[in-house]
C-alpha cells in the first residue's frame, strides 16, 4: 500500500525543486519565473516573497490558465515547508504545465536563508466580507481592492449621472468621492436622481449625497465642494484625483474640464444624455483624443436643450452612470480596454447600443500635434458657448 511519504519520494522525483538561493538569483534576471504562492490567507498575511502570486492551494486548478497561459513558462510553487507545493506542481503537471518547480523548504527555509520577504496588502475582517465578491476575481483579489481603497475619483455634479456613478463606485469601495454641486434637491430631480429622496428636498445636494454614500459604506470618505466649477477654481478642484466622471449638463462645464483634465493629465469619463438617447467614451489623460475632437465648436443652444427643457427617460441615466463607474474602476485597476477612442452610443426605445470611432485630430487646440498641454489656458467658457454675438 502506497503511503504518503511514499508519494512526496515519488514527487520528488517527478517534479524538480529550486533552493531557496537559486531562486533568489532567478528572481533578479530579466526572465523570471512566476513564483505561485499556494499557502493558506492567513499563512500568506505573515509574509510573503516579493512578487509572487497568491493562489490559495484548494483555488489553483480554477486560477492557474489565467495566471499563467503559456504552458511551457516557468512557473515556481511554494507553501510553507515545500509539502504542499509538491502536490501542488502535480496538479499543474496533470494540466499541462511542463515546467514547474516546487520552493525546497518552502518560505520557512526562504525566511531562514535571510532573502527578502515581505508583508502583502490585505483588509480588515469586515472589509474582506464586503469585498469578497471582488476579491475572488483573479483579476481583482485582495492587491486591487486595496488600489480601489486609495483611489480618488471626482464626480462633476450630483445629480442623474453622478448618482448611480458615485453610488457603484461607494460600493465599489473606491477609498475617496469627490462631488461638485452647487444646487439643492428639487422634487423634479427625484425622477431619476437616485441619490436623493422626498425627505432632502431643499437640502444640498452634496450633503444628501455623502449621507446617502457613507451610509451604503462607511469605509469611503466623501469630498464635498458645494460650488460650481469655474476657471479660478478647477485646477484646485480636479488636481488630487486619480480620474473624473463627467456627469456635467452643459457644454462650458465639459469644455472646462476636458482643457483641465488635460492640463493635469487626469482621465475624464464623459457621459450625456438626451430624451431616450445617451453617449459615453473616454478621454484619456494624454488626451488622445478629447472632448474638443469629438466637439470643436459647440452646437447652438437651440440644438442643445437641457434636460429641464426636453426631457429625459428617469432610467437613462442610471444606465450611463453605471458605465461610467464601470470605465472608473477599470482605470484604476488597469483592467480591460477602456473606451478611450470610442462613443458609445445608447437607443433606450431600441435597446440598441452602437460604438462609433473617435478620432484624434492633429489640430485640435488642446491635444493636437505640438500643444503644450500643461500650458492649455482656461479661458471664459460661458462665452466660448455663447459663440459671435449678432
Amino acid at each position: 500500500m502506497p503511503t504518503f511519504d511514499t508519494l512526496l519520494r515519488d514527487l520528488r522525483t517527478s517534479f524538480a525543486e529550486i533552493e531557496p538561493a537559486t531562486l533568489d538569483g532567478e528572481l533578479k534576471n530579466s526572465g523570471r519565473p512566476t513564483v505561485i504562492d499556494v499557502r493558506d490567507t492567513d499563512e500568506h498575511a505573515q509574509g510573503m516573497i516579493p512578487g509572487s502570486i497568491h493562489i490559495p492551494r484548494g483555488f489553483l486548478e480554477l486560477r492557474a490558465e489565467k495566471t499563467v497561459s503559456d504552458r511551457a513558462a516557468p512557473v515556481i510553487v511554494y507553501c510553507a515547508s515545500g509539502t504542499r507545493s509538491l502536490l501542488a506542481a502535480r496538479s499543474l503537471g496533470e494540466l499541462g504545465y511542463t515546467n514547474v518547480r516546487s520552493l525546497a523548504g518552502g518560505f520557512s527555509a526562504w525566511k531562514r536563508n535571510g532573502l527578502a520577504w515581505e508583508m502583502p496588502v490585505s483588509l480588515r475582517a469586515d472589509q474582506q466580507a464586503r469585498y469578497s465578491r471582488h476579491t475572488m476575481l483573479p483579476e481583482v483579489g485582495i492587491a486591487g481592492q486595496v488600489k480601489l481603497l486609495k483611489a480618488k475619483v471626482l464626480c462633476i455634479g450630483a445629480g442623474g449621472l453622478g448618482s448611480p456613478s458615485s453610488m457603484y463606485l461607494a460600493s465599489a469601495g473606491i477609498g475617496t468621492i469627490g462631488m461638485i454641486d452647487d444646487d439643492i434637491v428639487d422634487a423634479s430631480n427625484l425622477q431619476r436622481q437616485i441619490l436623493h429622496g422626498t425627505d432632502r428636498v431643499g437640502t444640498a445636494k452634496v450633503d444628501s449625497a455623502e449621507k446617502t454614500l457613507k451610509g451604503m459604506n462607511p469605509d469611503i470618505t466623501v469630498n464635498k465642494h458645494r460650488t460650481r466649477i469655474t476657471s479660478d477654481n478647477a485646477l484646485e478642484l480636479i488636481g488630487g484625483y486619480d480620474v473624473v466622471i463627467d456627469g456635467a449638463d452643459n457644454f462650458a462645464t465639459r469644455y472646462l474640464v476636458n482643457d483641465c483634465a488635460l492640463r493635469l493629465g487626469v482621465p475624464v469619463i464623459h457621459a450625456s444624455i438626451f430624451r431616450f438617447e445617451g453617449q459615453l467614451t473616454v478621454f484619456p489623460g494624454n488626451g488622445s483624443p478629447c472632448y474638443r475632437c469629438l466637439y470643436p465648436q459647440p452646437p447652438p443652444a437651440e440644438d442643445a436643450p437641457s434636460c429641464a427643457e426636453a426631457g429625459v427617460l428617469g432610467v437613462l441615466p442610471g444606465v450611463m452612470g453605471v458605465l461610467q463607474a464601470t470605465e472608473a474602476i477599470k482605470l484604476v485597476l488597469k483592467l480591460g480596454d477602456t473606451l478611450a477612442g470610442r462613443l458609445l452610443v445608447y437607443d433606450a426605445l431600441k435597446a440598441r447600443f452602437r460604438e462609433l470611432k473617435l478620432r484624434r485630430d492633429p489640430k485640435c487646440p488642446t491635444c493636437g500635434d505640438g500643444v503644450d498641454r500643461s500650458q492649455i489656458p482656461l479661458i471664459d467658457y460661458e462665452q466660448f458657448c455663447a459663440g459671435p454675438k449678432h
